[in-house]
């Protein structure tokens, strides 16, 4: 193609600044109508909700096979939220069709189609209203993020995808490996077992489950850093809320302690809503009416209410008073030492606050070892921020930083001190306070597109059993 291609976006944004100028627009149809000597096109190149119409006359020598075209996704009701900029086409050789697809067998029906539906077509899913929307909020989420850490004197530091280490001690990790044979008798073994010293890394490596463990070595000696990218779990899970492969965003700050953290996450969380808000209203817009009624209201509220701080054990008082006053749980079994789950977190949030909550500084014995421990030794210096309508979108916590506590922690949770050496070494050589939290990406653009299942948030969604495309 010769010249300048001019995205949709825009010339929509422009007002009347293109206003009685010849520019070349490419994109895909989304609806076609001929009437006589008139062809109407919605023409759409992904870079907004709204398309761009068009007028074809029939002064165009390709006019018959323009006209033709009948090449329909969206309802009629989708089109009203297109903005109307329309663009009279009357040279003769203005129109061309480059690749031309045949209604008839075209896997995308007409109308609404469900995201379950769509998810086995995710090839083809973002040419359709919902998907496409998700996706341009996805970019400007990401967008965001490098924005708000960058100016707030963050590094973004690569973290490495191949670990040695488990930073969750979860031990549900994917294992690495080269040593593969159907044959099993030609699988080196020793004892039973793999012999890792024959394979790639002379060890077993897994594909990483967080940066954090990473990160921090960049944070004892560069202050505030972050990283953003994909983890892995091999969690058989078959929920709304999990997948294999994700995305994190994990920053680290030094010399700061656990309300610092608290301050930091708060502001992340309402600059990535206000920058949605500002900048892909015409998404939002769809959503709200497609996908969760309320939602820029929801959005709007989050951002103009304080985030409450409430400590773990407030938090298990109110649940124990709210269950005398009658409210019914699933799990009723509320006591101290309890890791609560999603029901009990919503409840705190939204019938009890009625906004964000931070709570924080839980049991020791349902966190992690890297979490600073409490003078009393009985929890960890740690947070999760609690979201209505959502539950625990960021968990957090102040880093330990004293040698001894941290390899005695590292020994009770059942891991191998030897594999943690590096990390023990920033606590040898000038520690300094540091916390830091883990966000998963995904779940951020669930709540900001107000879409439930998560795997209608990512563009590929790996799970139990799905590794399609």
């Amino acid at each position: 193609m010769v010249g300048t291609i001019y995205r949709i976006q825009e010339l929509l944004n422009a007002g009347e600044g293109y206003i009685g100028q010849t520019v070349t627009v490419a994109g895909w149809a989304r609806t076609v109508r001929d009437q006589k000597n008139l062809c109407f096109i919605e023409l759409n190149d992904g870079t907004s909700f709204g398309g761009l119409q068009i007028v074809v006359e029939d002064k165009i020598a390709n006019f018959e096979q323009v006209a033709k075209t009948k090449y329909r996704i969206f309802t009629q009701s989708d089109r009203k939220h297109c903005k109307e900029s329309c663009q009279r086409i009357i040279d003769r050789n203005a129109f061309v069709i480059i690749g031309q697809a045949d209604p008839e067998e075209y896997p995308m029906a007409k109308g609404v189609q469900k995201p379950e539906t769509l998810r086995q077509k995710a090839h083809l899913r973002p040419r359709g209203n919902f998907f496409s929307a998700v996706t341009r909020i996805r970019n400007n989420l990401a967008y965001a993020t490098h924005v708000f850490f960058q100016n707030n004197g963050c590094l973004y530091i690569h973290t490495p995808i191949i670990t040695g280490s488990d930073c969750e001690g979860a031990g549900e990790m994917f294992r690495i490996s080269t040593i593969f044979d159907n044959d099993v008798s030609k699988i080196p073994q020793i004892k039973g077992k793999v012999d890792t010293t024959q394979d790639f890394f002379k060890k077993e490596v897994n594909l990483t489950v967080s940066g954090q463990l990473q990160v921090e070595h960049f944070c004892i000696s560069m202050s505030n850093v972050y990283t953003f990218g994909p983890t892995f779990r091999a969690e058989k899970a078959h929920t709304h809320r999990h997948l294999a492969e994700f995305w994190m965003i994990e920053p680290e700050f030094a010399f700061a302690d656990l309300f610092d953290n608290m301050e930091a996450a708060e502001g992340y969380v309402k600059f990535c809503i206000n920058y949605i808000l500002q900048n892909n209203m015409d998404d939002l817009q769809f959503l709200d009416k497609r996908v969760k009624p309320g939602l820029i209201d929801y959005l709007k509220d989050i951002v103009s209410k304080d985030f409450v701080r409430c400590s773990y054990t407030q938090g298990i008082d109110i649940l124990l008073k709210a269950q005398q006053a009658g409210a019914k749980f699933e799990n009723s079994d509320i006591k101290w030492g309890m890791d609560l789950n999603s029901e009990h977190e919503r409840f705190i949030a939204e019938k009890v606050f009625q906004r964000p909550v931070f709570l924080y500084d839980y049991p020791k014995e349902i966190k992690a070892f890297y979490m600073k421990v409490t003078d009393d030794g009985k929890c960890v210096r740690a947070m999760d921020m609690l979201i209505p309508q959502v539950g625990e979108l960021i968990g957090g916590s102040q880093r330990e930083e004293r040698y001894d506590v941290l390899a005695q922690r590292i020994k009770e949770c059942g891991l191998k001190l030897e594999d943690y050496g590096p990390y023990m070494d920033l606590r040898k050589y000038g520690t300094v306070p540091h916390c830091g939290f883990g966000l998963g990406f995904e779940r951020l653009v669930m709540m900001v597109t107000g879409v439930e299942n998560i795997r209608d948030v990512i563009p590929f969604p790996r799970y139990h059993g799905s590794a399609e495309f």
